[in-house]
């Protein structure tokens, strides 16, 4: 018998980071293909999810020519870096049978959607993956923030946060070995300690609508289905 996902529909967040593997810019293939199936995984059990990639790989790729660029523009380049991520994900999805839609909240009819909040929860009933691209269409908002918005848009029940650690720790556990994990901690603790699991508006977002998030080690193979099947594997910042 399937086991049913702990969470009916979720907002899985990835950072452009993520995609580069060991390069130092650009998507790494490999990488790309495993994160589609660790999501076609989760998708097989009947999970309606929502996914919005960050730009960092692409953007900070050219950032060292970027310099002079006032902040409106780069965040600009960002927003299309992420639509950049975001069509190599639809890609890999599909390529593997993943039936999804992209929304972008900029304009551009010839590659995406237009993000529409009644459309995108269609078509996650209707059990399409719905890639939320250009972050949230305006400069000096990250796309954690876009996250936790499209969150509460679609009326998600977690938001997933993928890292390459398995949770938040009180310093950063890749330079400090005696780093201390969290189990559970509060929104307001995280803000109060300055933990980097997501910028201040997205976790003020979170709380405001009670949306807990979930932060888990994405780079281990099956670790999303392990989460959706209830296993502790993540930790979890709620009220």
């Amino acid at each position: 018998m399937k086991k049913q996902p702990r969470y009916r529909r979720i907002l899985l967040k990835l950072s452009g980071e993520s995609l580069m593997g060991e390069q130092s810019f650009g998507i790494n293939p490999e990488i790309l293909r495993l994160f589609a199936e660790d999501v076609a995984d989760a998708y097989s059990m009947g999970a309606q999810i929502g996914l919005v990639i960050g730009g960092g790989n692409i953007f900070r790729g050219v950032q060292a020519a970027a310099q002079g660029i006032d902040k409106v523009s780069g965040d600009y380049m960002g927003m299309l870096a992420t639509v950049i991520n975001s069509i190599a994900f639809q890609n890999a999805l599909e390529k593997i049978g993943v039936p999804t839609r992209l929304q972008t909240a900029i304009q551009m009819q010839q590659i995406a959607e237009q993000f529409i909040r009644r459309r995108a929860i269609r078509h996650l009933e209707k059990n399409r993956v719905v890639i939320f691209g250009a972050g949230t269409g305006n400069p000096y908002f990250t796309t954690d923030t876009a996250a936790a918005l499209r969150a509460v848009e679609i009326e998600a029940d977690v938001i997933i946060k993928g890292t390459r650690v398995d949770g938040i720790y009180d310093t950063d556990p890749e330079k400090n070995p005696n780093a201390v994990r969290y189990e559970t901690i509060t929104y307001q603790e995280v803000l109060a300690k300055q933990l980097k699991v997501m910028d201040a508006t997205a976790i003020a977002l979170c709380q405001e609508n009670k949306l807990p998030i979930l932060v888990f080690d994405m780079n281990t193979e099956g670790n999303l289905r392990r989460l959706l099947e209830g296993d502790n594997i993540a930790t979890v910042v709620s009220q």
